[in-house]
């Protein structure tokens, strides 16, 4: 490649989307016939945004993760990274992971799980250092650099992850339900944490969750999925404030998205003493909705 097209292609990875998923569909083979988890998805997510997937359980949302991830392999369609093959992106590291669980090494300190990645990419140990304890800043997690894993609180494992996940200062952020085992409370001021961080950052976002007001606080959109076969059934633009406030889950917009959301999962229809989902069954709606998930 020349200079001139190394540069036209450096340029075109700048200004393309950071995913973009084109006639994806993906059958798995099992033991009992062929499984199709996902049917035709079309996808674009822009650069710095935060775009949520929900939808019952089986359809597909951890699937559509992991083949971004270059994880798992479309069986027909095929997905870009700013413009690259899912395979070259994850090669470059353009994008960081982060799972339910927090997966940390129990036998390194918070530092050196946050510092795995930069070691493994032969960073110098000064700019390891260096990078390590600005992540922890901005985590929150300074003071805790030295202490070992089951000594942290859940919540703050997850932060120690998601520190670790922008370790190589990724353009976009996968993350599966990082916050799914997490008491109320406690998901709560990490959603916040989330939020802040992103927005310090600049990374796009595709984030995996089943609760619908967690999708609502944290997303520009929010992609509602079918049951299997996956498939997108629509998509939900918040028409929320940039910013991103503990106030937010009081406000009156915060609530009507909320509703849109579900009235997207049940295809139009809210239903009136439970959630509604194809191939879900029913589950019991608390009165407070900020509580609600797809189950």
């Amino acid at each position: 490649m020349t200079h001139i097209s190394q540069t036209a292609a450096a340029a075109d990875a700048v200004t393309a989307d950071a995913v973009t998923v084109v006639g994806v569909d993906k059958t798995f083979e099992t033991r009992s016939g062929q499984v199709r988890a996902l049917q035709g998805i079309e996808l674009s997510v822009k650069a710095g945004e935060f775009v949520s997937l929900i939808g019952p359980s089986g359809c597909g949302k951890s699937t559509l993760l992991r083949i971004i991830a270059d994880l798992d392999q479309p069986s027909t369609g095929r997905v870009a990274v700013f413009g690259k093959s899912a395979g070259q992106a994850r090669l470059d590291q353009d994008y960081g992971i982060a799972f339910q669980q927090a997966g940390l090494l129990p036998w390194r300190t918070v530092a050196a799980n946050v510092a795995l990645p930069l070691e493994l990419h032969g960073v110098a140990a000064a700019a390891r250092a260096a990078r390590v304890a600005e992540l922890l800043d901005m985590v929150g997690l300074t003071e805790f650099a030295d202490r070992y894993p089951d000594q942290l609180s859940g919540g703050m494992q997850q932060r120690v992850a998601i520190a670790r996940s922008l370790a190589e200062n990724p353009k976009l952020l996968l993350m599966d339900e990082p916050f799914g085992a997490l008491d109320e409370m406690t998901r709560e001021r990490m959603q916040t944490e989330l939020v802040r961080i992103c927005a310090e950052t600049g990374a796009a976002v595709v984030f995996v969750t089943h609760s619908i007001p967690e999708a609502v606080y944290l997303s520009d959109r929010v992609v509602v999925m079918s049951a299997r076969p996956g498939r997108i059934q629509e998509i939900v633009t918040m028409r929320l404030d940039d910013e991103r406030t503990e106030s937010l889950r009081e406000d009156t917009r915060y609530f009507e998205m909320i509703t849109a959301v579900r009235e997207a999962l049940h295809g139009g229809n809210p239903g009136t003493g439970g959630i509604q989902t194809a191939g879900l069954g029913t589950a019991s709606v608390p009165v407070n909705v900020r509580g609600a998930e797809t189950r």
